[in-house]
Parts: structure tokens; sequence; C-alpha cells
């Protein structure tokens, strides 16, 4: 065997480097894929927030595994993301994060996805304010570089 035949043996079984961002609802980073399906504030009391006495911000996405690592719904959208509401001129208003909106994912949210297996799940935030946008913050997991952001209207 040539060394011109061992260097593609070698190129095919490493894996191969993502692009990695955050743009139109979905992020893409080199273990997983979230696309977001849905957005809609929750007031207090409705359907998804019977136990806050703040408005929600719900958010439904999928996420998908790209590889063999062990990677749940929540575990994914919790290391990628972080919602700010900026209605602080002091202090970046980082939100807390909310009950689960959806309750058909209380037993799907924490299961492992298999390699290249995609499953639904659903995350809320306390919103500070019914007027102000949030911006979601996707990042290459926590303290990561930053791979873009998106505005959600409130209104």
């Amino acid at each position: 065997m040539d060394s011109s035949e061992t260097t593609e043996d070698a190129t095919e079984d490493a894996p191969a480097e993502r692009d990695v961002y955050f743009k139109d609802g979905e992020a893409i980073l080199n273990d997983l894929k979230i696309q977001i399906t849905e957005t809609k504030v929750i007031p207090p009391g409705e359907p998804g927030n019977e136990y806050s006495d703040k408005a929600v911000l719900a958010i439904w996405y999928d996420t998908t595994n790209l590889t063999g690592k062990d990677i749940t719904p929540m575990s994914a959208w919790i290391v990628v993301f972080e919602a700010i509401q900026d209605n602080d001129p002091n202090a970046v208003n980082t939100l807390e994060v909310g009950m689960l909106p959806d309750e058909q994912f209380l037993d799907s949210q924490l299961e492992t996805i298999k390699q290249d297996g995609t499953v639904s799940n659903a995350v809320a935030y306390e919103l500070d304010d019914l007027e102000t946008p949030v911006t979601l913050v996707a990042t290459q997991g926590i303290g990561g570089d930053e791979l873009g952001e998106q505005t959600i209207e409130i209104k």
C-alpha cells in the first residue's frame, strides 16, 4: 500500500468538522442540531403555564444527535441556549427556565437520543415584561464561542 492510500483511509475515518451556526431557528453544532419549531407566549394560569404568576415564552424544538454521545433534548438546549430580555439598563437580564410547557414531553425530555435520531421537546422562560423582545443566544456549549442570536417578539 502506498502513502496516498493511507492518507485517504485516515481522512475517511476522521469525524467531519461541521459548519457551526445559529440562524433561522436552527442551531448546528459538532455533536447536535436543534431546530426551533414554534414559539408562543403563555399567560399565567393557561395550559402550559399553570404554576407561574408570570407569563412565559414557550419554545418547541427538535434535537438531533449527530454523534454517538449521550445527549438528551433538555441537556442539549440548556448547554446551547441562553434567553435574554434586555429590559435593564444596568445589567444583562438572563431569563429563568420555567416549568415544562407541554406535558407530552414529561417522559421524553431526559431520554438519550440515538445517533442520527431526533426527539422533540419544549422549554419555557419566565418573562419579566410583555413588551421587551427576547434574544436567544446560542453558544458552542456553556462558555463556548457564540454561534448567533435570534430575537423573538413578545407582542
